[in-house]
């Protein structure tokens, strides 16, 4: 089978939005011996990077970043992270991102879209989960050398915990060299510069572009 049809498969079953295919698809890749960097690369990603150009043009809407984010989340950490790690393979890199929902806060699907399109776009993700305290936000971007720290809040009542987070930034003597972006459905840009955020965005794929710009990275 030639190799452009291998990840024009893995393409394709994303955009179909079965997760079975996807997995089927990309369990074949990996069987006629392609790279699991490259699958993630060319294949996976680049699916992505088409449903988001397809949610910024207004073609799709959010259920479509869901239905193809999250059977490639799957893929990747049950199939080719194992592989990846294996092999020793290197996958370049942007930045590292720490990304979590702030504590009292169990909201988790857009902080996984997040991640997940970032990664596509070439981060390194620590995706450190759910309901997290402020000081594991902390904790986790000093072992990492987190360039961003990405946090979410889906309750107004968890907005708190954002400022708690630039604070705890700052007290850590992290804030010169650790970005802070925010999101979430009560979070807006005028509350992220009142806390002293660096960026925020009001969706996965603004997610990306706001974490490009934090670093200098050309879009």
């Amino acid at each position: 089978m030639p190799e452009e049809a291998v990840y024009e498969d893995i393409v394709n079953a994303v955009l179909s939005f079965d997760s079975d295919k996807v997995r089927e698809a990309t369990n074949k890749a990996l069987s006629l011996g392609e790279d699991p960097v490259k699958i993630v690369e060319d294949g996976l990603m680049k699916a992505l990077r088409i449903v988001g150009k397809k949610f910024e043009d207004g073609e799709f809407f959010l259920m479509h970043l869901v239905a193809a984010a999250e059977p490639v989340q799957r893929v990747i950490k049950e199939i080719l992270e194992p592989e990846i790690v294996k092999r020793k393979a290197q996958r370049k890199t942007l930045g590292r991102i720490v990304l979590g929902t702030v504590a009292g806060d169990i909201h988790d699907i857009g902080k996984n879209i997040v991640g997940t399109m970032c990664f596509a776009a070439g981060f390194e993700i620590h995706d450190i989960g759910k309901d997290v305290p402020t000081e594991q936000f902390i904790a986790k971007a000093k072992e990492v050398e987190a360039n961003i720290i990405g946090a979410s809040a889906l309750l107004s009542t968890s907005l708190p915990m954002q400022m708690e987070i630039v604070n705890a930034v700052a007290a850590a003597g992290m804030r010169d060299k650790t970005k802070l972006m925010f999101g979430g459905a009560p979070v807006t840009e005028e509350w992220t510069r009142e806390i002293g955020g660096d960026g925020y965005a009001e969706d996965a794929v603004e997610a990306v572009r706001v974490a490009k710009k934090l670093l200098g990275i050309e879009a």
